[in-house]
Order: C-alpha cells, then sequence, then structure tokens
C-alpha cells in the first residue's frame, strides 16, 4: 500500500511539472561571475516566435543578496520587433515592501523575482525578437545581483 501510494505521488508530481512547463516558450538567465552588474553589461537574448496567435506573458528574471542596497531595480529594455522599429522601455522592480522585507522567494540569502514586463501580448511577426536589458540605476557597479534574464510563457 505504502509503495502504491509513492508512486501515484511521484506520479502525480511529474505530471504537475511538466504541465507547468509547457507553457514557458523561452527562459535564460545570465550569471554575473562578480556578483555585480555593471551599467555596460548588456544582457542580450533572441527568441523565435513562430506562432503569432498565441498570447504570451513576457517577465524580467532576476537573483539577488540580501545584501542588495536598494528596494528596487530599473532596466531599460530594448526590443527589436522584425518588420518594426526597435522599441525602448522603461522598467521598474519592485523587489522589497517599504519596511524592507524583501519579496519574490527566497532561499536562504538569496531572492528570486520573476517581475511581469507584458502580460498578455500576441507578437505581430514571426521571427526573431532581441531583447536587450541594461541596469538603469544611478550607479557604475550594482553589488550583489547575481543573475538577469527574460522568460516567455503561453498565456492560460
Amino acid at each position: 500500500m505504502k509503495n502504491s501510494l509513492l508512486v501515484f505521488g511521484t506520479i502525480l508530481l511529474a505530471t504537475v511539472l511538466v504541465s507547468c512547463k509547457k507553457n514557458v516558450v523561452y527562459v535564460n538567465n545570465i550569471d554575473f561571475e562578480t556578483e555585480t552588474w555593471h551599467k555596460d553589461s548588456t544582457l542580450k537574448f533572441e527568441v523565435e516566435i513562430i506562432d503569432t496567435n498565441q498570447v504570451y506573458h513576457v517577465f524580467f528574471n532576476t537573483r539577488i543578496t540580501g545584501q542588495y542596497e536598494h528596494s528596487n531595480l530599473f532596466l531599460f529594455i530594448d526590443t527589436d520587433i522584425p518588420h518594426m522599429d526597435p522599441v525602448r522601455d522603461t522598467l521598474e522592480c519592485i523587489l522589497a515592501k517599504d519596511d524592507g522585507e524583501w519579496l519574490g522567494k527566497g532561499f536562504g540569502n538569496i531572492w528570486s523575482n520573476k517581475i511581469s514586463f507584458r502580460k498578455y501580448i500576441k507578437f505581430p511577426y514571426s521571427g526573431v525578437y532581441k531583447f536587450e536589458i541594461e541596469q538603469a540605476m544611478r550607479t557604475d557597479n550594482l553589488p550583489y545581483v547575481l543573475d538577469a534574464g527574460i522568460s516567455i510563457e503561453k498565456a492560460k
């Protein structure tokens, strides 16, 4: 009986994990070897989009340590869209509450955040979309940032 429950639980967990991953179209996070994001370090991502009828969510991902000195993170995000002019956006990522409590998911002294950049969008053309992300804080070196990246998911 115990073995049957263990097998059932394992199958259920595997099914949940696989079904969650089906919505992920793209995910890539880039590590900062020195745990510092320099203002001239531009993160570059290329994503091929085929289905222009699908609705998507685009997220910015980051991991910081508890020593990060700010409650937010400003970004410049340049998007190169096939057959269109590039678009530049500024995104403020709120990483902590006013009282200093970190947001996101924490494990030890590391905090992961998945911040909404675009929700419920359709990409207008199939092809390769290029995203370039720069930290836009008013400092050359932004310490205690472990990695940053993007993820694109199919909307449910």
